[in-house]
Parts: C-alpha cells; sequence; structure tokens
C-alpha cells in the first residue's frame, strides 16, 4: 500500500483549492484568495497548480464555474444574468462572452437547445410518432471488458459529481499517476425518479490496469465485464440525462434484453480538460442478462 501523504503536502493543498472552486463559484476566487486557501505564497502558487495539474488556476475557476452554469441553464429558469452572478460573473456581457467561448453558442440558446432536447426525450418519456434518434444516439450490444476502477464516491445530484471527478484527476496529476490512467468512470448507483437528489449514490473512478498500486485514500471498485447495451453521445455532459432517457425508454426495450442486477455506468473517451464540449464522447454501458 502507498501511505497516503501528510495534510500539509502539495497534493492536499491543490485538493483542497480544487473543491474550493466547485462549492463556492460566486465566490472571490482571484489568485489571491486561492492562495490563502492553499496556504502558498503567490510567488509560487500558481506555478505549482499549473505544473501539477496541467492547467492554470484560472483556467480552472473558467471550467469549472461554466460547467456549473451550463448546468443551471438547462435544469432551472433563472434568467441568465442571474446565473451569471451565481457563476462568479458580475457582468452579464462578460458571461456571454466566456461561455460562448467555450461552448460555440450563447447561453440563451444553449438553454434553448437543451431544453429542445429534453422535451423530445426525458428519463420518463418515450418518443412517440416519426422522431428518430439511431442518428443522434447510436447504441450497440458489445461485450465490454471487465475494469478496475480507482475511485471516490460521492452522494448527492448527479450533475455535481464533477467535484469529485476533480478532486480524482487532481489527485492523479499531483502523484504523477495520469500514465498508468486509462480514463474516467461514473458509476450511478441509484435512479433519480425515485431517490431524493441529496442522497443519491454515484462513483467517480478511473480506469486503471491491473497491477496499479491502490493508494490508501482511494477505493478499488471492480466492474464486472460482459454483454452491454452502449449507447455513445457527443457532446456538452448536460445533454447526458436525454441520452440516458433515450436509452432506458427505446433502445433497452427494443433491444428485447433485461439489465442485470448491476448499476449502468458512463465511460468517458476524453477529457473535458482539453477537448471542447462539442467533441466530449460518452459512452453509456447497461449491463445485460
Amino acid at each position: 500500500m502507498t501511505a497516503q501523504p501528510p495534510a500539509t503536502s502539495y497534493e492536499s493543498r491543490l485538493r483542497r483549492v480544487i473543491r474550493h472552486i466547485a462549492d463556492h463559484p460566486d465566490g472571490d476566487l482571484s489568485l489571491d484568495a486561492l492562495c490563502e486557501v492553499a496556504g502558498m505564497s503567490r510567488f509560487h502558487f500558481a506555478r505549482v497548480f499549473h505544473a501539477m495539474t496541467g492547467e492554470t488556476a484560472a483556467q480552472a475557476v473558467r471550467r469549472l464555474r461554466l460547467h456549473r452554469a451550463a448546468f443551471d441553464l438547462t435544469r432551472g429558469t433563472d434568467p441568465v444574468d442571474r446565473i451569471a452572478a451565481q457563476s462568479g460573473y458580475d457582468n452579464a456581457d462578460s458571461f456571454v462572452r466566456a461561455f460562448k467561448a467555450l461552448y460555440g453558442m450563447t447561453p440563451t440558446a444553449f438553454r434553448q437547445a437543451g431544453r429542445s432536447t429534453a422535451d423530445a426525450m426525458t428519463f420518463t418519456t418515450v418518443p412517440t410518432g416519426d422522431t428518430d434518434m439511431t442518428d443522434t444516439y447510436p447504441t450497440e450490444l458489445r461485450v465490454c471488458p471487465a475494469l478496475r476502477l480507482a475511485a471516490l464516491e460521492h452522494r448527492g445530484p448527479y450533475h455535481e459529481i464533477g467535484r469529485s471527478f476533480s478532486d480524482l484527476a487532481t489527485l492523479f496529476a499531483t502523484r504523477g499517476l495520469f500514465p498508468q490512467a486509462r480514463a474516467l468512470v461514473g458509476i450511478y448507483h441509484d435512479s433519480p425518479e425515485d431517490t431524493p437528489q441529496a442522497e443519491l449514490r454515484s462513483t467517480a473512478g478511473m480506469d486503471v490496469a491491473e497491477g496499479f498500486e491502490m493508494p490508501d485514500d482511494l477505493t478499488r471498485v471492480d466492474v464486472p465485464g460482459g454483454e452491454h447495451l452502449v449507447l455513445t453521445m457527443r457532446g456538452p455532459y448536460t445533454g447526458l440525462p436525454a441520452a440516458w432517457g433515450y436509452l432506458y425508454g427505446t433502445a433497452l426495450p427494443a433491444s428485447g434484453r433485461l439489465p442485470a442486477d448491476r448499476p449502468p455506468y458512463e465511460y468517458y473517451l476524453n477529457n473535458p480538460m482539453d477537448t471542447a464540449p462539442e467533441d466530449l464522447l460518452t459512452e453509456i454501458r447497461v449491463p445485460l442478462t
């Protein structure tokens, strides 16, 4: 076993910063404020953060704030200027420019696109009429290999699991473990239709090789292999609820197969840290009997 690093380690400081950014998107996330959270001098913090995580502190703040804003736009009815303020932008125009630079469209257009998709496909509604989503959500029966994950458990709304993924990625970056990482994996243990949001259980994991030496502060999670129904979605993670709806409402019944008594999971084929939202590729895998 690898000993857990002391609380004063660089890793601990940077993970504390990432959690602070995720938990306080509308707070003071200036360089000086983050230096205080890290307990480091600003003369060194920016260099350490970039060298150990692969992005600047400003890039991390922007990414996490806009990720939160994207979910707020598609899940609620708050006006754009309020979401801008909740995302830490005092000026709505600055928010619109930053959002468009990352997502390729204005917040208003993004909200409308998300609602149009959600109207056509939700967790509980099967499409009717001539709706054909097979090109949008290609699915296939596939034998998937068993996975070994180094993981952190998450409890709460599924769309907030990004906080745990950021924490996990920071841990891998600071320990130099990314060369042993294959892909991020999210396991979702409960149905959001009958479980209170605060009680939803999920797992943020990193697919690693069998010989990976598991650190003490990560949990080993073994995902059985076997036949799965696999849906591939291209685009921002805000589109995943509609993809799940199509998978369970249309593709799974059409397959004539029954799901196994194991949780489904998402397998992320690329990384939002270096991939534009419209190019993100996610597989949703449902194990079958």
